[in-house]
């Protein structure tokens, strides 16, 4: 293997100049795995971002591959000489993509029907639009996760536009109250609660009171008369 000549002679002093000037030749070699910028003598005082910043699983996984959707895939055993039509089983999954949406089939088919990704193929997948966005509706969430001491099941009310939405507003919710992770969260049941009457959780209740009104207390100063120049600090407490 030849190896080029990276450093001058040793009997000479090495300057930084030289160093920095030689170090693609030091990354090709697999010696150096460095910025560059870090052995700048200018911007030696600058400090490297840190790595070991603790973020939510879910925000990262939603910033790397989008936000939530609701799939309808479809999928069944393959067929063999015993049954040649196997049956279709149908779910609603909530991924943020289709790749996500395939797992947590194979996942749920395995655990409920005793079928395997390698034993089994995907019929249809699409995705599942709400028919009114602009509308904002209540939505009831029968879930179960898995926690540090065992698995509960759990029922939560939110008031969103979509079924998306709610469903994205559960995963933050349990996160942050339960320490719930996105692979210990199966949801079961997501319903429209089309009657106010039927809501059960008080923190949506008092969102359903007719013509709710919310107080202003924190109000800009009004401009008329208003002088350029104050002795003192404005309030803009009522």
């Amino acid at each position: 293997m030849f190896v080029p000549e990276i450093f001058p002679d040793p009997r000479k002093a090495v300057t930084s100049q030289v160093l920095v000037s030689r170090l693609p030749a030091l990354a090709n070699l697999g010696i150096l795995n460095f910025r560059q910028s870090a052995f700048n003598t200018s911007n030696h005082h600058q400090r490297l971002p840190s790595t070991t910043s603790v973020t939510n699983p879910l925000q990262v996984l939603i910033s790397k591959m989008g936000r939530l959707q609701e799939y309808q895939v479809i999928g069944r055993k393959l067929p063999s000489e015993t049954d040649e039509t196997p049956r279709l089983y149908r779910m609603r999954i909530f991924a943020p993509n289709d790749v996500v949406a395939k797992s947590r089939f194979w996942y749920f088919l395995k655990k409920l029907r005793k079928v395997k990704k390698s034993a089994g193929e995907i019929i249809s997948l699409n995705v599942i639009h709400e028919k009114r966005p602009l509308k904002v509706k209540n939505f009831g969430i029968w879930v179960r996760y898995d926690s540090r001491s065992g698995t509960h099941n759990m029922y939560k009310e939110y008031r969103e536009l979509s079924r998306t939405d709610a469903v994205h507003s559960l995963y933050q919710d349990l996160a942050a109250r339960h320490r719930a992770r996105f692979r210990s969260i199966h949801i079961l049941k997501v319903a429209e609660i089309e009657k106010s009457a039927d809501v059960k959780r008080p923190y949506i209740k008092q969102l359903l009171t007719p013509n709710l009104k919310f107080p202003l207390p924190h109000r800009a100063p009004v401009g008329v008369g208003k002088k350029i120049f104050l002795a003192k600090r404005p309030n803009t407490f009522s």
